[in-house]
């Protein structure tokens, strides 16, 4: 019989033969300084949440899109024929500079789908697809490009960007690093042996290429955006054991940047954004290929510079897609704020880092941070197929949906927009399970709060977490089979009074903020963990001017729904008159310009005018917010401590969070 899988592809034109069962392929040289290691995303499961609406909402679109469509400026730049499809419009039309793009970021978002959903339709697409680029590239001589050549572009742009003539808005490197990355991610992740011969091709394609430039020339080269290309190339290293790529990925080290950072100078102000923070995920993947540490410097230095000086409350950054001065926030609370890629690359980089320092809980308070107030909610949650916004708006009365003035300045769509922070949005919403649990030789890392079944293999222990965080400040984490380790399980900065019970007894370990508690035992099947994480109101705020602030109620940023009015400035909220309006739900009332307000979590903030950051005043109330904590046989009502303590100051932590 023919499979419902072979069936579909034949559908989109594209026959399916010898489909390998998943075998996900190990790197062949190990990483120097890692501490602490990612879960394969096969052992991770979302359960019923907000995360997972969001990843089958992706999912169902990576389903439809038309794959034919999708090859088309492959198939004709590489002279092939087209097979009758339509051309897309957007960032992907046969005239956009750097056409093709988007495509790297779909073959990833398919391997993450089959990997963490065993959905063979995504597993089915990314194999055909891939056999098509080979087509591609074996058809480079007709072409007239060079061997291993893979783009939707002529090879001609980049002679231009070579010769200091290109002047079409391409950034090759930057396309091609996305197709690198996306063939590596079916290769690695499906197992798939076409996709490693089309990543190494086209590896072998740059290395030749840019071993012909000398320092000076490659160094000129570098001012235009090239995305990733230092960490995809060091990935490709680990992965074979290659030298040649590493010194390839050493070539996309840009001097003019890296210098500063590794003196630790902030000189990132009027900076395109999202064409540094590819770069600094580089560095530190270099580090971990050549345990050279003056990568890791550079890395770790940018993430501060950028967490702490150029972040704004919802873990964003950038406007109008550029870096601004150190602590420039509140002069910049525009339409055009925190570009949705930017915060995706953070989060990677905020990845690789941690694995370095896993006792360091500063990292994930910032990934939480920005992954629940930015990410969660860049998606449509009434678009079947989880259509994205470019920015997140920050300014008075702004509104989520707006892109860039070239898309429309709406949602991202099917065929017309394939913006950048689409293609991120689409790899951001399938792998949310990515980065609950971490492990090492003998303990268990805990560091986000998301239902979801851990499936640690290596140990034969299940681990369940039941949750309605953040709604509720309670998470339930279920063992099931026995052994003797460690569960460390990160105490978030913004919380105070938190405790940790095991089977309905004080776990006895210290449970203070800004920490992990680390729990060693031997744990037995049915051992059940209670972590309490009582919230409170808090500000959150601007750098520049602490009078302008975001609200946060633990690790959720307030927005306020102002319908279809339109603002001019900063309502001035008094802090006084907050109040939580339901048990069950993220809802609140308060008092701005004299008038009532209705607060919900900004991640929930689409449909509507809304404002994050207000010119605030007084104090927050003494009397305890609704709180609600589930357990697993009943959901009880209970109260939490709600202190404010404000700071005289700017904001100085490291997550960028201040009032309490």
């Amino acid at each position: 019989m023919v499979s419902i899988g072979l069936l579909k592809a034949a559908v989109v034109g594209l026959i399916i033969t010898n489909v390998p069962v998943s075998a996900q392929v190990s790197p062949v040289v190990s990483e120097t300084g890692v501490l602490a290691y990612q879960f394969s995303l096969s052992n991770v499961t979302l359960t019923s949440s907000r995360w997972q609406e969001n990843e089958r909402r992706t999912l169902t679109y990576l389903k439809y899109i038309d794959v034919n469509r999708m090859l088309y400026v492959f198939r004709s730049n590489h002279k092939l024929s087209t097979n009758g499809a339509s051309a897309n419009g957007g960032w992907d039309a046969p005239t956009f500079p750097f056409r093709s793009h988007m495509q790297g970021h779909i073959l990833t978002a398919w391997a993450q789908c089959w990997v963490s959903l065993k959905d063979t339709t995504c597993r089915d697409r990314a194999i055909s697809f891939v056999a098509e680029l080979q087509k591609c590239q074996q058809n480079n001589g007709a072409a007239g490009f060079a061997a291993g050549y893979l783009s939707g572009f002529p090879e001609s742009d980049f002679n231009a960007m070579e010769e200091g003539t290109l002047s079409n808005g391409n950034v090759p490197y930057y396309a091609i690093h996305k197709s690198l990355a996306g063939v590596l991610d079916v290769w690695r992740i499906i197992g798939d042996s076409t996709a490693k011969s089309v990543t190494l091709a086209l590896a072998d394609w740059v290395d030749t290429r840019t071993s012909k430039l000398s320092t000076s020339a490659m160094q000129t080269v570098l001012n235009t955006e090239y995305g990733g290309m230092n960490d995809v190339l060091a990935q490709i290293y680990l992965m074979t054991g290659t030298s040649k790529y590493l010194a390839a990925a050493k070539r996309f080290d840009h001097t003019a940047l890296f210098t500063p950072l590794q003196n630790n100078q902030d000189q990132l102000s009027g900076l395109h954004a999202n064409t540094q923070v590819p770069k600094w995920i580089g560095t530190a993947k270099e580090y971990k290929a050549t345990g050279t540490s003056s990568y890791l410097t550079i890395a770790k230095n940018a993430w501060t510079m950028t967490v702490n000086a150029h972040s704004y409350a919802i873990g964003g950054n950038s406007q109008a897609e550029h870096f601004r001065a150190p602590n420039a926030i509140a002069g910049y609370l525009n339409t055009d704020t925190a570009e949705s890629c930017n915060t995706y690359n953070m989060l990677k980089l905020t990845r690789e880092l941690w694995m370095t320092d896993p006792t360091n809980t500063a990292y994930f308070d910032f990934y939480e941070r920005a992954l629940l107030n930015h990410l969660l909610g860049m998606q449509n949650p009434s678009d079947s197929h989880g259509h994205i916004t470019y920015f997140s708006s920050l300014n008075p009365g702004g509104r989520r949906g707006l892109g860039p003035a070239w898309g429309g300045g709406t949602w991202s769509t099917d065929y017309d927009s394939f913006w950048c922070c689409q293609g991120t949005g689409l790899e951001t919403q399938t792998k949310f399970a990515d980065s609950v649990y971490f492990y090492d030789s003998s303990t268990l890392y805990v560091n986000l709060f998301t239902p979801s079944v851990l499936s640690w293999s290596a140990r034969s222990i299940y681990v369940t977490q039941s949750t309605t965080f953040p709604i509720s400040d309670t998470s339930t984490i279920n063992i099931s089979g026995s052994g003797t380790f460690a569960i460390s399980i990160r105490i978030p900065g913004w919380t105070s009074g938190a405790s940790i019970t095991i089977n309905g007894v004080s776990a006895g370990v210290s449970v203070n903020a800004g920490s992990y508690a680390k729990i060693s035992r031997t744990w037995a099947s049915g051992d059940q963990i209670v972590v309490t994480l009582p919230m409170r109101f808090r500000t959150i705020a601007a750098n520049d001017n602490y009078n302008v602030a975001a609200i946060a109620f633990g690790p959720t940023v307030l927005c306020g729904n102002y319908g279809s009015t339109t603002l001019s400035s900063n309502p001035s909220l008094s802090l006084s008159t907050l109040k939580r309006s339901s048990s069950t739900t993220l809802t609140f009332t308060g008092i701005a310009n004299g008038a009532n307000v209705s607060l919900v979590p900004f991640y929930d903030g689409q449909g509507f005018n809304y404002v994050v950051y207000w010119a605030i005043s007084g104090s927050f109330p003494t009397a305890s917010p609704l709180s609600i904590t589930t357990s697993t046989t009943s959901t009880l009502l209970t109260t939490t401590s709600l202190v404010s303590t404000t700071t005289d100051g700017p904001c100085q932590s490291i997550w960028g969070q201040c009032g309490g």
